[in-house]
């Protein structure tokens, strides 16, 4: 399946001119003053977002706006949308990598991958397409990253912030980390956030052979196997009605658990 890539053109302005754009301890909370830097605006050139999106038409641009913000290089992974979600984000300014069918999260990850390494990405963050996520988030997570010198940085939205979330999806999601904190030895307090910011060198080893919702588990049973190092930062995750009606449903997190046992009994 050959995915196809372009950009957009928003990076110039009217005239052509380039515009800048303005393992542990789990508990512990990361905040704005260890973001600061001299240099922290030069070396964030070197982290590519990848935003995997399927029929995201009505939010996208507005996404992609707010992370260009922040990070200049976007891709957004089109898995295979039937709108008019590739068109909104190259009109925003991002690269657009296009699947030619529905393949799944898992799948439009991988290809984010490639494609970043492709382009010399030093750092490569994953985010959400339905706008629950914060991208000053990242910012924070890339300032973990340098100061410890670790390879792949965790959000939790259980160390921050989760807003509108319910208790039974709260329930849930606490009974996956325990289970992933049980079968991996990773100690985590939130073990299938979207929210992450890996090194190069862990992107190339990471290779997700799930391409749906269980790639999430996938990758914390890669980092754990292949002893990456990792530090947690909590996060901010509003879950809205469009979050929810687009992925966010207890019926998912259901499923996460199920991919988890199926996962762990198949090998």
């Amino acid at each position: 399946m050959r995915a196809i890539a372009s950009r957009g053109l928003s990076g110039r302005d009217g005239g052509g001119r380039l515009q800048r754009w303005a393992a542990w301890p789990v508990k512990a909370r990361c905040n704005w003053r260890c973001c600061r830097s001299d240099d922290m605006e030069i070396e964030m050139d070197s982290v590519w977002v990848i935003i995997p999106a399927f029929n995201e038409e009505m939010v996208i641009a507005d996404v992609v706006r707010k992370v260009r913000a922040r990070f200049q290089h976007v891709i957004i992974i089109d898995d295979g949308s039937r709108d008019a979600t590739a068109a909104r984000a190259r009109e925003a300014g991002a690269w657009v990598v296009r699947h030619p069918i529905n393949l799944g999260q898992g799948a439009a990850l991988q290809t984010g991958f490639n494609f970043a390494l492709k382009k010399n990405a030093e750092y490569v963050a994953t985010f959400d397409a339905d706008g629950q996520h914060d991208i000053d988030d990242v910012v924070r997570m890339f300032a973990i990253a340098r100061e410890h010198n670790v390879q792949v940085v965790l959000g939790s939205r259980f160390l921050g912030r989760a807003q509108g979330i319910s208790a039974g999806r709260r329930l849930l999601l606490t009974m996956a980390t325990v289970f992933t904190r049980l079968t991996t030895g990773l100690k985590l307090s939130d073990a299938h956030n979207g929210l992450r910011l890996i090194r190069r060198d862990a992107v190339q080893a990471i290779k997700l052979t799930h391409n749906r919702m269980a790639h999430a588990s996938e990758i914390l049973n890669q980092v754990a196997r292949l002893k990456l190092s990792y530090r947690e930062c909590g996060n901010t995750v509003t879950y809205t009605d469009y979050s929810r009606a687009k992925g966010q449903r207890a019926s998912n997190a259901i499923n996460i658990l199920v991919d988890l046992f199926a996962e762990r009994l198949s090998k």
